[in-house]
């Protein structure tokens, strides 16, 4: 305000007499001062000097000339004093500052600015292999390669063939009304055995979005109430984060890890004065990322942590939402590999992609137990290049290498007969993908029996999910899924 003051006329005198009725430190007051002076002093006088004469005679030449001069004048003097106002105070300071880190630090850039640049190599793979769209063949048994549209519950109804691998899930059709949505759900966490927390989100998505984990019926009710697309309700794991690249050329008896990620989720610890939004500002990380942070957080703002609690910013492993990624490398080993093969070929046609995985610890996770959450195919990325230390130059290196080897593992796969999609089909996708809900289908992964009991709640469940089959099942056209459904409730009555 002391700077503004010296550059707005009538502003002076309030500032200086505001001052002194608030506790403003003498060596604060005068440092201001004298920095404001030294900007508009020799910026007034030696302007006057250059341009004065003849600016003034310019000026007082013609009176509408005059007036259309001042009147640009006091409209600049307007704009500055709204583009300075927000970094008088030192939370405008501080989003400033995360602003400008954002520019500077890649991880942070939009994801057209970061695949810009890879547009010129993925035109020369196309024309080398003679398919724009070849990339789309590396995985035959998801729709466009997993590119876009994919359904995620389908998926994990392949990878649930691998026994204990997958999370306990089921799908909520969007055409339910609200009403039958939240029975559904109800009936899947009974059947289950769930509490809460549990996890929904919508069968097609990506980067996270409308990932969520209710915590409460409440939770649960709003968040179905508004659903517009297929929804996957899925057990809550707990534990640690993983991201596991993975690929395999066709007719090889094993794959490879080409990429672990460590996804951390950051946290602000209380000290009892500052509010949280406070210490989201003061982190010299979470400032990046503040609006989001403030955006997604459950807790009031200007609540004050007590001291040494830590506050989650986030709960889920998705760097666009605010996690941190981690390069994990480190962690690959003979059992995690093994774990991975098994897990992926369990799955028809899949040959390409990324997992992500939740594990109690990272020696768990590095013996190969771990729970996968969902599997991304062509359009996932080797998300360690995220980690802070990964240079832009070692990114776009990672980047290259897994599109090259995308459109490899197309061309193998077009010997063998798989056609890419077209360039209309895919189009098509992506022009629809947030248009319409998925195609679903009744490979529903159910836990486990183990007693009369759950044996007859699981009965009651099966059969009464008919009722949503009758919905969900019609308009898939999958032949394997139509068998699949029919053997499914034959047993239950009409």
């Amino acid at each position: 305000m002391i700077l503004l003051s010296r550059f707005t006329p009538g502003l002076r005198l309030p500032t200086y007499f505001a001052a002194g009725l608030l506790p403003t430190r003498f060596s604060t007051f005068a440092l201001y001062f004298l920095a404001a002076s030294m900007i508009w002093t020799p910026a007034l006088v030696g302007a006057t000097a250059v341009f004065g004469e003849g600016l003034l005679r310019t000026l007082f030449s013609h009176r509408n000339q005059t007036i259309a001069a001042f009147s640009v004048v006091f409209g600049m003097l307007v704009l500055a004093a709204r583009l300075l106002r927000p970094i008088l105070s030192r939370a405008g300071r501080r989003r400033l500052i995360g602003f400008l880190k954002r520019k500077v630090r890649w991880e942070f850039w939009p994801v057209w600015a970061v695949y810009l640049p890879l547009l010129p190599y993925l035109l020369y793979l196309a024309l080398r292999h003679r398919s724009l769209t070849l990339f789309t063949a590396a995985n035959p048994g998801m729709p466009s390669g997993g590119f876009v549209g994919e359904s995620k519950s389908r998926i994990l109804c392949h990878l649930s063939r691998a026994e204990g691998a997958v999370a306990e899930y089921d799908v909520i059709p969007a055409e339910l009304d609200a009403g039958l949505r939240l029975q559904a759900a109800h009936e899947f966490m009974l059947a289950s055995g769930l509490d809460f927390p549990i996890v929904l989100k919508p069968d097609v998505g990506e980067r996270g979005s409308g990932v969520a984990v209710i915590r409460s019926g409440d939770e649960l009710q709003a968040y179905l109430r508004t659903a517009s697309v297929d929804t996957i309700i899925q057990r809550y794991v707990a534990g640690l984060e993983f991201g596991v690249f993975y690929f395999r050329y066709p007719g090889e008896a094993h794959g490879r890890i080409c990429s672990i990620t460590e996804k951390r989720f950051p946290v602000v610890v209380g000290n009892g004065l500052n509010t949280l939004r406070e210490l989201i500002l003061d982190d010299p990380r979470a400032v990046c990322m503040a609006a989001t942070y403030e955006k997604l957080s459950k807790r009031p703002l200007d609540e004050v942590p007590p001291p040494g609690e830590s506050v989650p910013l986030v709960e889920l492993g998705s760097h666009c939402r605010g996690a941190i990624f981690l390069d994990g490398s480190h962690l690959a080993t003979p059992a995690l590999q093994d774990a991975i093969d098994r897990i992926s070929q369990a799955h028809p046609g899949f040959l390409f992609g990324r997992y992500d995985v939740r594990a109690p610890s990272t020696e768990e996770f590095r013996q190969g137990r771990f729970t996968v959450l969902e599997l991304n195919g062509v359009s996932a990325e080797a998300t360690h290049v995220y980690d802070p230390s990964v240079s832009l130059r070692e990114a776009y290196r990672v980047m290259f290498s897994l599109w090259r080897t995308a459109f490899e593992i197309g061309a193998r796969n077009r010997e063998l007969g798989v056609q890419p999609a077209t360039l209309g089909e895919l189009i098509t996708l992506v022009r629809g993908r947030e248009a319409k809900p998925s195609p679903s289908h009744p490979c529903r992964n159910l836990p486990p029996v183990q007693d009369d009991q759950s044996r007859s709640a699981k009965e009651h469940r099966h059969c009464k999910s008919k009722e949503l089959a009758v919905v969900t099942h019609r308009r898939h056209g999958d032949a394997e899924f139509r068998q699949v459904a029919e053997n499914r409730y034959a047993d239950c009555p009409e």
